[in-house]
């Protein structure tokens, strides 16, 4: 019983850990947890990303984001780079919230 509770209670932090996908524009690439390119095509993207209105709607490590104006209240900082050799990561912007998700699995660790 006692490790039903452990499992139980490892898999909520986790949980929790990754709900938000707060994200904040960091001006340098040295103060970013990740670097970021924009690809011109879903097809190029490692992740198809949704910009939300509400921090609320953010969540999952979906490609839901939440863009806040205090790098204090954000999950991830993230800097934008001219090129995609540059980059950690690979987006796209989608217009729909439901064309969010990954599109390569090995990079989701970079925004947890």
């Amino acid at each position: 019983m006692k490790k039903i509770v452990l499992f139980l209670l490892i898999f909520a932090g986790l949980s929790i850990q990754a709900e938000a996908q707060k994200v904040f524009s960091v001006g340098s690439k040295y103060d970013a947890d990740v670097k970021v390119f924009v690809a011109s095509n879903k097809y190029d993207a490692d992740l198809v990303v949704f910009k939300c209105s509400s921090k609320y709607d953010a969540k999952n490590n979906k490609g839901l984001w939440f863009f806040v104006d205090s790098k204090y209240d954000a999950d991830k900082k993230v800097f934008f780079v001219d090129s995609k050799y540059d980059a950690d990561l690979i987006i796209f912007f989608s217009d729909s919230k439901y064309d969010a998700e990954w599109k390569k699995s090995s990079k989701k660790q970079l925004m947890y």
